[in-house]
């Protein structure tokens, strides 16, 4: 894993060299987040056993995440902003592709990280990262995973993210009002499969009322 946190490393300074001053440190504290979690995985020994593994990869998944509402994009042009959030989403791409090509040789053929072979945090690593990949795999999970949450085995908001996620991504509306969109610089709930009956099935996969849901969301200040 050394070489390849080298590698983005490398490739992800090059992108973020291109930007004007004011550019970079509109996005500072999701390079820097990025950074930091890199270095600490190369610095650190290699896992003892694939759970470890797995842990330690959501942890590269979600630093810069974890980062995003510190982001300022206040005072730059409408070009500049383009530029700052297309380099940030690359630094963040380029994580969850590698976690991605890591991830997929531990997950057990036709199963998942559930969490009583796994524990929680590698299975809530390994949702992360597939959460944050692609519609090949969101297809390939999604019917796995919805037979896991009557178990108890992921939780029911879990699925419900990847499934508005897949909805999206299809150009369908989503059915649990999980999914947000960056519409002229303002974040904007995807449209709704069924708005009378939302609050109902969000209650069947364990979340709140999206009314809720929607001020929290506003409350981040998850930068679009």
């Amino acid at each position: 894993m050394l070489q390849a946190a080298l590698g983005f490393a490398l490739a992800a300074a090059l992108t973020a060299a291109q930007l004007t001053p004011r550019e970079r440190a509109a996005i500072a504290p999701v390079l820097e987040a990025a950074e930091r979690a890199r270095a600490e995985e190369a610095a650190s020994p290699p896992p003892k056993t694939s759970i470890e593994k797995i842990i330690r990869l959501g942890k590269l998944d979600q630093a810069p995440r974890l980062a995003l509402s510190k982001v300022n994009f206040n005072g730059l042009s409408p070009e500049e902003h383009t530029r700052a959030r297309k380099v940030m989403g690359a630094v963040i791409d380029e994580i969850d592709q590698a976690n991605q090509q890591l991830l997929l040789p531990l997950i057990p053929q036709g199963g998942w990280i559930t969490r009583a072979e796994y524990g929680e945090n590698a299975s809530r690593a390994a949702f992360h990262i597939i959460q944050h990949s692609n519609l090949e795999l969101w297809r390939r999970f999604l019917p796995i995973l919805e037979p896991l949450v009557a178990s108890g085995e992921i939780r029911g908001q879990d699925y419900a993210l990847m499934y508005d996620r897949l909805a999206m991504n299809e150009g369908r509306p989503q059915r649990f009002g999980s999914q947000f969109r960056c519409i002229n610089g303002k974040n904007q709930l995807h449209p709704l499969e069924d708005a009378a009956r939302v609050d109902q099935l969000r209650r069947s996969m364990g979340m709140g009322p999206l009314a809720e849901y929607v001020r929290a969301f506003e409350s981040m200040n998850f930068p679009c």
